[in-house]
């Protein structure tokens, strides 16, 4: 039996996100009586969030379902500076113009995961609606005065800069108080009480948390998840051919975006260690529904993947995109063609295998490099259209691999595969 009385704390920790609490009993006694308001920021930096931002919006997701209201912050002000957590070197400078832009390409995710209709609607502001409009020597007497540089010096964020003698600049200095801002200023307009976030978020969390205490007298909360990383130790979210974006809207650039049949593609690869763990953050399925697919043995697991590949892809892009990327994966592993498939045109006339598959693999977004397409051809690792192509010296016209068809494959390994079109 849990030790927790509210439905948030129970489904938060049955389900593995607690990493660090301000205060567990307090904040599991605010949330029994309900309705109670928690917020996360996610900068603008890309038109597009990638998954290792969904665990973060999985908790906004089940503050809502636990009847919270969850707050989305946009940060088109703390952007304009640039979160120095977790990041060795300063980010880039973007103009007003890019971080509106990426801004209203994030919203459309939120969109897909939040409900923003109902008792409990999720809601959506920019902090760059107060930010924007602080004059610097107020904030720094108002605000300013409540932060030791000895405190914030023994940030994480910025001890590591200093210690690998990397440099910081004072504007990124300044970003932990501007994120304790945010936390004031929800409190005020929204009557804000939980900050959600990941552990590397947790000296700006306690920063706002402070000042609200400071200012106006109130106990708010925080709550981090451990930052997530794969069995194997990889980022997650990230993978040898790119970060895996949650937006598939092509209007944003293609190095921004991801096909429903590619997000099917990534859960479907989960490994075997992370299904059961994966199935917990990732979807809503019933914690005992997910025992019996964690249960599962040998080639048995792949069931279990395919169910977190179907529900994670249903949440994200619909049950109809989930159904059609299940059934491509089925017919393109069997040796068929699909069209939902990533796809993209080529010029038939005077292309050769050799030389062209370079080009494929570079436009496919198969590869990120030419020397990279060069050692998975010499690893044996490329086929066109199940032909392995094994160097760039042997000519092979299109029409004698490649005769009457109107598209073909160009895959390396298994599963990371485009279709191609000759017009």
């Amino acid at each position: 039996m849990s030790k927790y009385k509210s439905q948030l704390m129970q489904t938060l920790t049955g389900r593995g996100f607690l990493y660090q609490c301000t205060d567990e009993a307090a904040l599991d006694a605010l949330a029994a009586k309900g309705g109670l308001p928690g917020y996360i920021g996610f900068d603008c930096t890309a038109p597009s969030l990638h998954v290792g931002s969904l665990v973060q919006i999985m908790m906004l997701r089940i503050l809502q379902k636990s009847g919270g209201r969850p707050i989305v912050l946009l940060g088109g002000g703390t952007t304009k500076i640039g979160d120095p957590s977790d990041k060795d070197k300063s980010r880039p400078i973007l103009t007003p113009e890019k971080i509106e832009e990426n801004k209203n390409g994030i919203k459309k995710v939120f969109a897909k995961l939040l409900d923003f209709d109902g008792p409990n609607a999720a809601i959506m502001v920019d902090n760059a609606d107060w930010l924007d409009k602080l004059g610097y020597i107020e904030f720094l007497r108002d605000i300013g005065k409540h932060f030791t540089v000895n405190k914030m010096v023994a940030l994480e964020s910025v001890k590591r800069r200093l210690d690998n003698e990397q440099p910081m600049t004072f504007l990124e200095f300044n970003y932990t108080l501007l994120q304790s801002y945010d936390y004031l200023e929800l409190y005020r307009r929204h009557g804000c009480r939980l900050q959600l976030g990941g552990s590397d978020q947790w000296g700006n969390i306690l920063g706002g948390a402070d000042l609200t205490r400071r200012l106006e007298g109130a106990e708010v909360y925080g709550f981090t998840t451990s930052l997530i990383t794969t069995a194997s130790g990889g980022k997650m979210g990230k993978t040898a051919d790119g970060a895996r974006w949650l937006n598939a809207d092509e209007s944003l650039g293609k190095q921004f975006t991801l096909s429903p049949y590619d997000y099917w593609q990534f859960w479907r690869n989960t490994e075997d260690a992370d299904v059961g763990r994966f199935l917990k953050l990732f979807t809503d399925l019933p914690l005992d529904e997910i025992a019996k697919l964690e249960a599962l043995e040998g080639a048995d697991i792949n069931l279990a993947k395919i169910r977190l590949a179907n529900e994670a892809t249903t949440m994200l892009h619909g049950a109809d995109a989930a159904q059609s990327a299940e059934q491509t994966a089925q017919k393109t592993f069997s040796g068929g063609l699909s069209a939902g498939l990533p796809t993209f045109e080529i010029t038939k006339d005077g292309w050769d295998i050799a030389r062209g598959t370079l080009a494929l693999l570079l436009a496919g977004q198969l590869v990120k490099s030419k020397g990279e397409a060069k050692r998975k051809i010499a690893e044996g690792a490329v086929r066109v259209n199940d032909v392995k192509i094994t160097n760039l010296t042997t000519m092979h016209n299109y029409d004698d691999v490649l005769p009457d068809v109107d598209a073909f494959k160009v895959q390396i390994g298994k599963k990371r595969i485009v279709l191609v079109k000759p017009v």
